[in-house]
């Protein structure tokens, strides 16, 4: 994924989907061979391009094509006679700029909060036209069988890429591990109340999460690296809700130009994303720990613009 927070700046295994978000996909991949594609005009930019056969063609931005990709090309052509092409990038930071220069019609790759850093920092105005899936983030520990658990005074390791690290203090809240001194969609460990909270913080790199566990009594890892670690996700003492506001900013999606959020074609394309056919490819793909989610346009335009917001005021 794409970096998170304040001016894109996530690793390589950052992904914006998992986040957190993020399991590897194309963006766990969050998960780019860089693109190559005639730039649509802006007058153009409402019209799809046309194959050889008559058919319109979509191109997507991803990182790391997989199977989930491949499903839905398979089913745009079959229910909708639109071409998908599928164009794969080696890095997060590409899509975006990619898809503002008309090189690409969307992208998939990253979720709400990712895209809403994009926006502040290049002064853009992406959005998604279709929601996917949520990765929930997950609390592990050597130390702990319950959550209940922890005593006053303990530390858990949380990474400390902006993004990561606002929702990880998110799960521990609501946990009820935390509790934080101001109200804010995007925490950074000056909110947290120590004094009104069970455990410490220990921000490290989202990488080094996994071997925390063996110096501290917790540890928030996503989904890429618990992978890497042969880390049963079952064995998680607490993820965060999907369906709970806190996790909206984490939910994944198609991007377009604002321009084009009603085109009917592009649409159709992301809609089919819950068909059973790419869900299945899915959840396999982040073992069974993606959530499907589907939030309106304006939910998303709320959570966009409530995600932005609190990134120019912490950079004010």
């Amino acid at each position: 994924m794409p970096t998170r927070a304040g001016g894109l700046a996530l690793s390589s295994k950052e992904n914006p989907m998992t986040a957190s978000n993020i399991s590897r996909r194309s963006f766990a991949g969050l998960s780019l061979a860089a693109v190559g594609a005639l730039a649509l005009t802006a007058c153009n930019s409402q019209a799809e391009d046309k194959s050889d056969d008559g058919a319109q063609t979509v191109r997507i931005g991803v990182v790391s094509e997989n199977e989930t990709h491949r499903a839905l090309v398979k089913l745009a052509k079959e229910k909708h006679g639109i071409d998908v092409e599928i164009r794969n990038f080696t890095e997060y930071t590409q899509p975006n700029p990619a898809l503002d220069n008309g090189d690409i019609d969307m992208n998939w790759f990253q979720h709400i909060a990712y895209l809403a850093d994009y926006n502040q920092a290049s002064g853009k105005d992406l959005t998604l036209i279709g929601t996917t899936e949520i990765i929930p983030l997950p609390l592990y520990s050597k130390t702990y069988n319950d959550v209940s658990e922890f005593q006053k005074g303990d530390t858990v390791a949380i990474p400390n890429d902006t993004v990561n690290q606002a929702r990880a203090i998110n799960v521990l809240v609501a946990a009820g591990l935390l509790t934080l001194s101001n109200d804010t969609i995007r925490p950074e460990v000056r909110d947290i109340d120590e004094a009104a909270s069970t455990v410490k913080v220990q921000p490290v790199a989202a990488q080094q999460t996994v071997n925390a566990l063996e110096s501290v009594q917790g540890s928030v890892i996503n989904n890429t690296f618990s992978a890497d670690a042969g880390i049963d996700t079952n064995t998680a003492l607490f993820k965060d809700d999907p369906q709970a506001d806190s996790a909206k900013p984490f939910v994944n999606g198609f991007a377009v130009r604002r321009a084009d959020r009603d085109n009917e074609t592009y649409q159709k394309v992301a809609a089919l994303y819950h068909e059973q056919a790419v869900l299945d490819e899915s959840a396999k793909l982040s073992s069974d720990t993606s959530v499907p989610v589907q939030l309106d346009a304006a939910e998303i335009d709320e959570t966009l613009k409530q995600y932005q917001d609190a990134i120019a005021k912490q950079g004010a």
